[in-house]
């Protein structure tokens, strides 16, 4: 086990010395969304699955892995993953998960996992994405234990979403910056309805109590405040879900 912490571990430092991309200027590629909830007591099997197996055979078929995190939500922390994988199509999605599926290694390493009980409590749920054009580049930089990403979803109100979008393009990121904030990848679901008009990004704060301070002094922003009244946006269509995470070990980006 600790050999295969050691190698995620030395992977992730690569990463960081050179840009982990989002190549949200590659129209064809399509993201995925995905979350996965344990049955009691299973999370760390389900992760050890991944750390060990699962993000090697994902890259054995064409899948590539972009981050993985447990939020930090006194429950979910004990049973639930989010991770965001790419694909080079939907196509490419499709087949990937097939040859995935019936791989002899990935089956052994399901049916072996799963001897002392079943890891998952239900079906997977999976949201198909693609990269807005103003989804920025990460690169990964010191990460340290209060690291904490922010999942925000947004609903925009019917035929605003392209409004919400320009906010973002041409102000939001910005603040955001600003403020201590740093923007990881921001994208659209390709299915109807979400794709009317959701927008799904991650963000990224030094701390759980940096993402406070930080969002109340964007809130009270004048610049803010300002982009906000003219962009016509107006209110979304409900209050934004936003879910809190901390990067796995064995997560790309971290």
């Amino acid at each position: 086990m600790f050999r295969n912490q050691l190698i995620y571990r030395l992977s992730t430092m690569a990463l960081a010395m050179s840009p982990f991309l989002l190549p949200g200027t590659a129209s064809a590629d399509t993201f995925e969304l995905r979350t996965y909830t344990t049955n009691e007591g299973k999370l760390e099997s389900l992760n050890a699955r991944f750390r060990d197996h699962t993000v090697r055979l994902f890259k054995k078929h064409g899948i590539e892995s972009v981050g993985y995190w447990v939020p930090t939500d006194k429950e979910k922390s004990k049973n639930t993953l989010i991770y965001v994988i790419k694909h080079k199509s939907r196509d490419a999605a499709q087949a990937s998960w097939k040859a995935f599926r019936s791989d002899p290694e990935w089956q052994k390493v399901a049916k072996e996992s799963q001897e002392d009980g079943r890891i998952l409590a239900k079906r997977p749920e999976s949201v198909y994405m693609e990269a807005t054009d103003y989804s920025p580049t990460w690169e990964n930089g010191t990460a340290d234990d209060d690291d904490v990403f922010e999942l925000r979803i947004y609903k925009a109100a019917e035929r605003k979403l392209g409004k919400l979008d320009a906010r973002f393009r041409d102000h939001t990121i910005r603040l955001f910056n600003k403020h201590g904030m740093k923007s990881v990848a921001y994208w659209h679901p390709t299915d109807e309805p979400d794709s009317k008009d959701n927008l799904i990004y991650i963000i990224k704060h030094d701390s759980r109590d940096a993402a406070k301070k930080s969002w109340q002094t964007f809130i009270a922003d004048p610049e803010w405040k300002k982009a906000a009244e003219e962009s016509g946006v107006g209110r979304l269509a409900k209050r934004p879900a936003a879910t809190y995470m901390k990067a796995t070990d064995y997560s790309a980006i971290r």
